[in-house]
């Protein structure tokens, strides 16, 4: 692994210039510079490519072998120039293991570069040990043990009394999820608090499920921040309490005067929808509208029309959708609305809505063709209409259909009472995970009174997922709908004795 590629001594070239004095101190001006230019260059690089795992891949081996790695902006520096942003990358990256393999490379390449430095520890800073808890921090990350060790060196090295190292400290107990005790200590013990770390400790208990907790700390929070009041509305939306999400965001904009922002758009409307109030999300249309959202985020504008749609006034959603001007318009826009007429049963217009995209010579991507797909088979399409869409994923637009798009499929067929096709159909899905569309197979045969299809469905269902309860049942009533009581309570019995048990149906009022 190139992490480890390189444990020879490493130094910064030198150049030996056989000149005057004044002439060798103008050169070596001149390559100041240029070098200077060159760095920042790398540097903004890091910056622009901190999502791209090959580029900062193959910045790091860049930087190993031409000895940038240990290279100080300035003579008398006492920080790395390309290290930190380097370890900062590898700490929001998918492998965050890869921020303590660089620490641990530019070590060995620090006591290897200088056998005079061989009793000091490399210049590392206080943002150094930030990237490394964040690192710690990331869901991603395996060993929460080496973070607690990280803590340890901070306070040892005198880090621990910095305001952004405590708060990353307290993201890393929060992550922990067991360890909020931890995160406790550090905040009290904290001299000083920022913003953001209120903010870290309201968005980690949001995440754990504490939401009487994280309210406690935004009710003391000195200086309440748009941020977080976000990041609490949007964990009440995502946990189905939009009740709680609405009446915070009131008071958000009512007690606190905060404007919210376009993620607080964003957070609020799923929890409008869900309330399922079509004069809430007027009103919040009619808000983001005057503060200018609408024309500015096409992110808003995509969401108030779902947000429309999901409320049950279809009207609504494409009145506003013919109100957003063409050329602003993305495939997010053309899908959601499509989405939105399937949603409604709406085939014909959903199909139309397909076209005019096309026509504005936008290609569809796996999701819009999964909503025309439903759209033809909830909205009463005709199977060849349906499948010339099918064809035209595959032939047209190189999709390579998945368990979803066979659903659409199957679901089609059995729509139609076409049991057998869709039975070759599922057959036929290269995908292991397919138990949803043998569970749409055996909830036909139960509309059509098929108990032989539903012997072969469930055993196919039992091969793939043996603890679902409710197919069980199924398979039982469709047997005892047909004067198959005998294998109805062959089935039942199985239940048991693998112990099975079916979840109990229930309902909520809001």
């Amino acid at each position: 692994m190139f992490l480890f590629a390189s444990r020879r001594p490493i130094a910064l070239r030198s150049y030996t210039i056989k000149h005057s004095s004044s002439c060798s101190t103008l050169l070596s001006q001149v390559k100041h510079r240029e070098n200077n230019i060159t760095i920042q260059h790398l540097h903004s690089l890091l910056r622009k490519n901190e999502s791209n795992p090959r580029i900062i891949h193959q910045l790091h081996s860049h930087f190993t072998t031409t000895g940038l790695l240990l290279l100080h902006p300035k003579q008398n520096s006492d920080t790395l120039f390309l290290f930190n942003p380097l370890l900062r990358c590898y700490s929001l990256s998918e492998s965050p293991l890869h921020a303590y393999f660089l620490y641990d490379q530019l070590q060995q390449l620090h006591f290897l570069s200088d056998h005079q430095q061989t009793q000091r520890l490399p210049p590392f800073g206080s943002f150094t040990y930030l990237f490394l808890l964040k690192a710690t921090s990331n869901p991603r990350f395996p060993y929460l043990l080496l973070g607690i060790g990280i803590h340890g060196l901070t306070v040892k090295l005198g880090f621990g009394i910095q305001v952004h190292v405590q708060t990353a400290l307290i993201g890393l107990y929060l992550a922990a999820g067991n360890t909020i005790d931890d995160a406790y200590k550090v905040f009290d013990e904290m001299p000083e608090r920022s913003p953001v770390t209120w903010n870290v400790m309201i968005t980690g208990l949001t995440n754990l499920g504490e939401f009487e907790k994280a309210l406690s700390f935004l009710e003391k929070m000195p200086n309440r921040t748009v941020v977080s009041w976000t990041t609490l509305i949007d964990g009440y939306a995502r946990v189905n309490k939009p009740k709680e999400a609405i009446l915070l965001f009131s008071r958000m904009v009512a007690c606190d005067a905060i404007k919210p922002n376009e993620i607080t758009i964003l957070a609020i409307l799923p929890a409008v929808w869900s309330f399922g109030d079509q004069r809430m999300c007027d009103s919040v249309h009619g808000y983001v509208a005057k503060r200018g959202f609408v024309k500015s985020d096409i992110r808003v504008t995509n969401s108030l029309i779902d947000a429309y749609a999901k409320c049950g006034c279809i009207q609504s959603a494409l009145r506003f959708f013919l109100e957003i001007p063409n050329g602003r318009k993305n495939l997010v826009s053309w899908t959601t609305m499509i989405s939105a007429f399937a949603m409604h049963g709406m085939g014909r217009e959903a199909v139309s809505v397909f076209k005019d995209m096309e026509r504005f010579g936008l290609k569809p991507n796996r999701v819009t063709m999964i909503s025309v797909l439903n759209a033809c088979s909830h909205g009463g399409l005709a199977e060849e209409e349906f499948l010339e869409f099918f064809d035209k994923m595959v032939s047209k637009y190189k999709i390579t259909p998945d368990v979803k798009h066979y659903g659409c499929l199957v679901d089609m067929l059995r729509r139609k009472g076409r049991l057998a096709e869709a039975e070759k159909i599922a057959l036929e899905i290269p995908i292991d995970q397919k138990a949803v569309v043998w569970r749409m197979l055996l909830g036909a045969c139960r509309d059509y009174d098929d108990p032989e299809m539903a012997e072969r469905v469930g055993g196919k269902l039992m091969e793939l997922e043996k603890g679902h309860g409710g197919d069980y049942v199924l398979i039982s009533n469709v047997f005892c709908g047909s004067g198959r009581f005998t294998d109805a309570q062959r089935f039942r019995k199985l239940m048991d004795v693998r112990g099975v048990a079916k979840l109990p149906g229930h309902s909520q009022l809001t």
